[in-house]
């Protein structure tokens, strides 16, 4: 049975979710640019974790959303930025996992929506709307 859509309907779905998680860690990342890591020091001490770990917030938050709005190693991006936010609610939000906002919504609402759409991504690919598709280069 016919449903109405596009053969490119799927791939346009996962260019709207590339856009999204990528796009909008994006402004996380360029946050962290601009203001740096250090506040992240007093979070990892606390974990027994060396501060370093800071660092990689930028491959979390920076590249991995390039990767995924450029489709060019879309699962393994989705994969590291799945990790950042688990890392991100172990870090700052572990006491707010069972909490509501002051609006009645998840306290951690958003790092749950950027951890699903990633692993979305993980199980969906990043379609043909995408620079780079297995290892052959679409735009030259």
């Amino acid at each position: 049975m016919a449903t109405g859509k596009g053969p490119w309907a799927e791939d346009v779905g996962r260019l709207l979710l590339r856009l999204a998680v990528g796009g909008l860690m994006l402004f996380h990342g360029i946050s962290k640019i601009r203001n740096g890591v250090d506040y992240m020091y007093p979070l990892l001490e606390a974990k027994g974790l060396p501060t370093f770990i800071a660092y990689g917030s930028y491959f979390g938050e920076v590249v991995a959303p390039l990767l995924i709005i450029a489709g060019v190693l879309t699962r393994l991006a989705s994969l590291l930025v799945a990790g950042t936010m688990v890392m991100a609610v172990y870090l700052a939000l572990g006491s707010q996992v069972f909490a509501l906002n002051q609006f009645g919504g998840w306290a951690i609402e958003l790092n749950v929506f950027f951890f699903l759409g990633a692993l979305s991504l993980i199980l969906l690919g990043s379609g043909q709307f995408s620079i780079w598709q297995g290892r052959t280069w679409v735009v030259q």
